[in-house]
């Protein structure tokens, strides 16, 4: 078979600005039906059950606002004894127990929250470093197990990070520049802690958050934990350069406070905002650390010594949206980190963050004749390696912990589904990058299959400045009857040894195609761990121009020899 080879001249015209911070101006304004639904049930032996809530309360911020109205809690059956207590961080506790338990326990929690995000200009004159806390915030500085801001390397860090800054914002906008340029989202990392995430540079929200705390309170800013709930909803930010798509898994997440003098409170998400968060967040539980933020959704209970075993337990979330108006402008920024980050306009006093200068060259011309010369016989696979294969994710509590004696407990699980059905009217596309020539053999994707019949493939396309071009090749037809079920989301291998295909150094995307009606769903992952920032794309099937850009990168893996 003659071989195919794509791109030997290729000549990359791509915008390889190294920031990829954004102002954005705007706002948002929704009005949500929020009901969390809750099954659990008991195993032989179980003497009794306990669960505790957190109950969400209004909250307001210069640009997060939250207004919690028509709560109600209903049980069947009705509880044994119900609690209601407030704790030293001021988060409202219901606890609930049941003595009897021959019978599935149900719970429901609903109420509406009015949320309103606004992104305009800002100001803060507090100097730096801080001085005269007040008491009240004091505890927000304190370093723990899993804030480990005493830790001899995290305030080295922060030092030197924090070098001449002369107000505080200067400093936050510092550390936080660094955290998402240092930070790479994993789904299940062993360990949630600040030294953990400081030395690996992986984790997920819990992570973020804790290296974050870590670094800003040892050097005097008070932060603290917050824990809620993000929905899924996505939005869109308008840019000079096309439409940037926000979107986050609906599940229990966890992000930041920190504390100005004359702003008070302010949210962030180390993952991708600063001193902001989304009206798809609803907040819940604040605290110094998420050891201690474990109230809401703590499950507890007693066996006899006769028996051993868990409950089985069931959450879901769902939000109706009977409201959200969504206007925000975004323009790209340079200076700040090289991940993206999303911030208001601010009024201080200042030095832009600057990462250290790792511009990418485009990938090296290859004369044929020296392609032809390469035997193609390493193995190689690369792509998002990290990726749990086969991970329940659905799974929204952790493992069970032996409390003393006969009590165990459950506490909530931060672990949640980023994945786009990609098998409806709209196409996604996902780029990758080629260093050396690659005999290509196979590409896979994190996949899960519900249902539905029909065939799927992938399509191969060159790179068109920075979105997908023309078609280059398509894999072998999977049929969609023949795939198996699998717990949670695997590799799907799509073949291409047969075409004896020769791809020479370059950007590549890979695009999903199908026909009939499969339900499928394409993991991702937040920011972009392996790819750049520009390399994940959406369009509608009826569009021509993939003009919308995502936030976040698809699981992919190639396969081949060079």
């Amino acid at each position: 078979m003659k071989k195919i080879m794509i791109g030997i001249f290729l000549v990359l015209i791509i915008n390889f600005a190294l920031a990829e911070n954004y102002l954005v101006n705007g706002g948002q304004n929704s009005r949500l039906n929020y009901q969390l639904s809750q099954e659990i049930v008991p195993v032989p032996g179980m003497e009794d059950l306990e669960l505790s809530f957190v109950i969400p309360q209004s909250f307001q911020s210069p640009t997060y606002n939250q207004q919690i109205s028509h709560l109600q809690i209903n049980f069947q059956p009705q509880p044994t004894t119900k609690k209601e207590r407030m704790d030293q961080r001021g988060n409202k506790i219901l606890q609930v127990n049941w003595a009897n338990l021959g019978r599935t326990i149900k719970t429901m929690i609903t109420f509406t929250a009015q949320n309103h995000t606004k992104l305009e200009k800002l100001t803060s004159s507090i100097p730096f470093p801080i001085k005269n806390v007040r008491p009240d915030v004091q505890p927000y500085l304190q370093s723990t197990e899993q804030v480990a801001a005493n830790d001899p390397q995290i305030r080295s860090q922060a030092a030197e990070l924090v070098r001449g800054a002369n107000t505080q914002y200067d400093a936050v906008q510092r550390i936080l520049s660094w955290v998402v340029d240092h930070m790479r989202y994993i789904l299940n990392p062993p360990s949630y802690d600040a030294r953990y995430s400081y030395r690996s540079g992986k984790g997920n929200c819990q992570n973020y958050s804790h290296l974050t705390a870590a670094l800003m309170r040892s050097v005097g800013i008070p932060v603290r934990i917050v824990n809620g709930v993000t929905l899924k909803r996505p939005y869109e930010i308008e840019t000079p350069q096309g439409t940037l798509m926000m979107k986050i898994a609906q599940g229990r997440h966890s992000w930041i406070e920190v504390y100005f003098e004359d702003l008070g409170w302010v949210p962030f998400d180390p993952q991708q905002t600063q001193l902001f968060v989304s009206n798809r967040f609803i907040r819940i539980e604040v605290g110094i650390d998420n050891q201690e933020t474990i109230q809401d959704g703590l499950l507890r209970w007693s066996m006899d010594r006769m028996n051993s075993g868990q409950p089985q337990f069931e959450e879901t979330i769902e939000a109706e949206f009977a409201q959200d108006q969504v206007s925000i402008q975004g323009e790209k920024q340079s200076y700040g980190p090289k991940n993206l980050l999303l911030t208001p306009p601010v009024q201080t006093n200042f030095v832009p963050y600057q990462p250290k200068k790792e511009t990418p060259e485009p990938p090296p011309a290859i004369p044929p004749e020296d392609i032809k010369k390469i035997p193609f016989q390493k193995p190689i696979c690369w792509g998002n390696l990290e990726f749990p294969i086969g991970l329940d994710i659905t799974a929204t509590h952790g493992p069970v912990q032996a409390v003393k004696g006969n009590q165990f407990e459950m506490q909530k699980s931060f672990m949640v589904e980023t994945a786009e059905y990609v098998t409806s009217q709209d196409q996604y596309a996902q780029v990758f990058r080629l260093d050396k020539p690659l005999k290509l053999e196979n590409i896979a994707l994190a996949i899960h299959k519900f249902g539905g019949s029909g065939n799927v493939w992938i399509e191969l396309l060159k790179d068109n400045k920075g979105v997908p071009g023309d078609l280059i090749a398509t894999s072998e037809i999977i049929l969609v009857d023949e795939m198996r079920f699998k717990v949670g989301y695997n590799w799907e291998y799509f073949d291409f040894a047969k075409q004896n295909l020769i791809l020479t150094p370059g950007y590549y995307w890979i695009a999903l195609g199908f026909t009939g009606d499969p339900i499928m769903n394409w993991f991702y992952t937040y920011g972009k761990p392996v790819g750049p920032q520009w390399g994940t794309r959406y369009k509608t099937m009826f569009e021509s121009e993939w003009s919308i850009s995502l936030s976040y990168e698809f699981n992919y893996r190639i396969q081949g020899k060079n």
